[in-house]
């Protein structure tokens, strides 16, 4: 029943921004870590910047300075903003999560079902 749904993300120019949401639904007791890792075609699925729940953060080399993940606990939703994009950073975007479901007694891993993000040169 628990479900994360990215949005935000679509096609702009090299230099552009975007920005991404991801929103956990269903029962939910507790979201700890939250990442976003992304996916290019043809290749593997890389991280790209991780957030605890007291917001301390992580990120790939390839998007440091550019890319700020963020999140909004009361709404049980992160984001990443993403600025000064560029041709490489075109993949599908897909969000990640450890949630302790109401009806269980644990973390489980979740993923959202990816948002496409193309950026032209």
């Amino acid at each position: 029943q628990v479900q994360l749904v990215e949005a935000g993300g679509g096609l702009v120019q090299a230099g552009g921004s975007l920005r991404l949401s991801c929103a956990a639904s269903g029962s939910i007791f507790l979201i700890n870590a939250m990442g976003w890792y992304r996916q290019a075609s043809g290749k593997q699925r890389e991280l790209v910047a991780t957030i605890t729940r007291d917001s301390s953060t992580d990120y790939a080399a390839s998007v440091k300075g550019r890319f700020t993940i963020s999140r909004d606990n009361a709404q049980n939703t992160a984001y990443l903003q993403m600025n000064s994009l560029k041709p490489e950073d075109t993949a599908v975007y897909y969000c990640n999560a450890d949630i302790w479901g109401a009806a269980r007694s644990g973390f489980l891993n979740y993923w959202g079902q990816g948002t496409q993000v193309t950026v032209s040169s």
